[in-house]
């Protein structure tokens, strides 16, 4: 089946760009959030991106998107309307959030945050909590309980953690933090003794939060995750009960066609 929709999840270190129908999200790209950035550059890499996936913008109803870089909205839109010629719909602010909002200032909650606990209270009806643990440039930890959001906890993301330690330590290097270990050990040189320390450290952190955020919710509370490093601490740790890559794709695409009667 050809594509309706072209999905933005925006954030501040990269842009997933998803194509999907009615049915499901078909395939998905990641784009880097790049500042140098301009509505032309933007559109025509997007055009490109829809001949990579074997159709065009004349086959589109409709983009939807959700964004926590403000500076970038403005640039997306321009970018639609000049290469794509489509309606852009971004949430929440075109496209309201069936949830009920918790936070004491509801508007201070990220787009991607509330996106992420629609999704997930649509793809587990039956649970009586939800806990999203999204990893990006901050991991966060949404709690859903029956149809509320009632809110959650920001920490820094592993690539996040990386860059300050060694922007702050001189002679810490730089690693990289896909590592086949399922135990931590004690690291001999530098650079185990970091991939060790932060993803074990992130394990740890994420099951200790896990556990004590689902003590405050009803049960059965289910733990779903999103971003690229869900499975990293998935493979060695049992704390989620899934893995959901395109959450927030999936949750742009239920809520166009859940609203899209009321456009």
């Amino acid at each position: 089946m050809q594509p309706e929709l072209l999905l933005f999840d925006i954030g501040n270190t990269s842009i997933k760009v998803g194509l999907a129908n009615e049915c499901r999200v078909l395939t998905s790209y990641t784009l880097p959030a790049n500042a140098g950035h301009t509505p032309d550059s933007l559109g025509l890499t997007l055009l490109a991106l829809l001949r990579h996936a074997g159709t065009e913008a004349a086959n589109l109803t409709a983009c939807v998107a959700s964004s926590v870089v403000p500076g970038f909205d403005p640039l997306l839109r321009e970018a639609v309307a000049r290469y794509l010629d489509c309606p852009l719909y971004c949430a929440p602010d075109d496209l309201p959030i069936p949830l009920e909002n918790h936070y004491e200032r509801p508007s201070e909650v990220g787009a991607d945050r509330l996106v992420g606990a629609f999704a997930a209270r649509r793809l587990c009806p039956d649970a009586a909590s939800l806990l999203v643990v999204d990893f990006g440039t901050a991991v966060t930890f949404d709690c859903v309980s029956g149809q509320a959001y009632l809110g959650g906890l920001i920490f820094p993301g592993p690539a996040t953690a990386l860059a300050a330690l060694s922007r702050e330590a001189a002679k810490l290097p730089r690693v990289n933090l896909d590592i086949s270990a399922r135990e931590p050990a004690p690291g001999r040189n530098t650079a185990t003794s970091i991939q060790h320390g932060l993803v074990f450290g992130f394990v740890c952190m994420v099951e200790g939060l896990s556990q004590r955020l689902r003590r405050q919710m009803p049960d059965p509370v289910r733990v779903l995750a999103t971003g690229g490093f869900a499975t990293s601490i998935a493979r060695v740790s049992p704390v989620f009960d899934e893995v959901l890559p395109a959450l927030l794709l999936e949750g742009l695409r239920r809520l166009y066609y859940e609203t899209r009667e009321n456009l």
